[in-house]
């Protein structure tokens, strides 16, 4: 089956504009510093969305329209905050913490972070020689809630991974990645986090990043 079409908006990036493919798009975001970008499904709704400046669409209550309706954007406004253009509906709770993965080869180098929504602050980051994507996102996930927990605040943890979410309901860490002298610290941590979410309760909401209506999860690294 092929793959969907997919129209990028850069706002904020090297060269702002409407893009066709993500290599391009990820050319102008990738190691930009509040760069704002969003996919969309067709090329009539990215050239409105394009026309609303990132500052204005934070501000204004005009939105792009499109024969399918609103669409989802996050965008930063002038102080480096978060939002949701207004008017539009159904977006994700900014007063979250949004987790990822990268990985460089699978297996490969592994690193995960936490980032807070609203002010795009890491909170946590971690670094492994050896991992793969999935066990970052899990061990992601894990670290949210014990960070949250720890520190007493009652706010949602997003990721955009649904075998790590599955893995943590399970409490188990599901991975094949064999335990040798290049893994043994990684296992021993994923032991722990396992251990953690066996001993542990907690009242956190973990719900799946909607990457397709709202872009990019904020945690993403931008190596896709």
């Amino acid at each position: 089956m092929a793959k969907k079409q997919k129209y990028y908006v850069v706002w904020q990036g090297r060269q702002p504009g409407v893009y066709t493919d993500w290599e391009a798009c990820k050319a102008q975001v990738q190691g930009v510093q509040g760069a704002q970008y969003k996919s969309f499904d067709s090329m009539a709704e990215a050239e409105a969305a394009i026309k609303l400046p990132y500052s204005a669409s934070v501000t204004s209550r005009t939105t792009p329209t499109s024969s399918t309706g609103n669409t989802s954007i996050l965008v930063i406004d002038e102080n480096g905050m978060t939002a949701l253009r207004p008017g539009t509906e159904n977006g994700p709770v900014l007063d979250a913490l949004a987790v990822d993965a990268a990985c460089s080869g699978n297996p490969g180098v592994m690193e995960y972070q936490g980032i807070y929504i609203p002010t795009r602050t890491r909170v946590f980051h971690y670094k492994a020689p050896k991992g793969t994507n999935n066990i970052g996102e899990f061990l992601a996930i894990v670290h949210g809630l014990s960070y949250l927990k720890k520190h007493r605040l009652n706010q949602i943890i997003y990721s955009d991974s649904v075998n790590a979410i599955s893995w943590v309901r399970q409490r188990k860490c599901k991975s094949k990645l064999p335990e040798d002298n290049s893994t043994a610290d990684l296992w021993d941590y994923i032991r722990r986090a396992e251990n953690w979410l066996k001993t542990n309760t907690y009242t956190t909401e973990i719900r799946k990043w909607d990457t397709d209506r709202w872009g990019e999860i904020p945690a993403d690294f931008g190596r896709k």
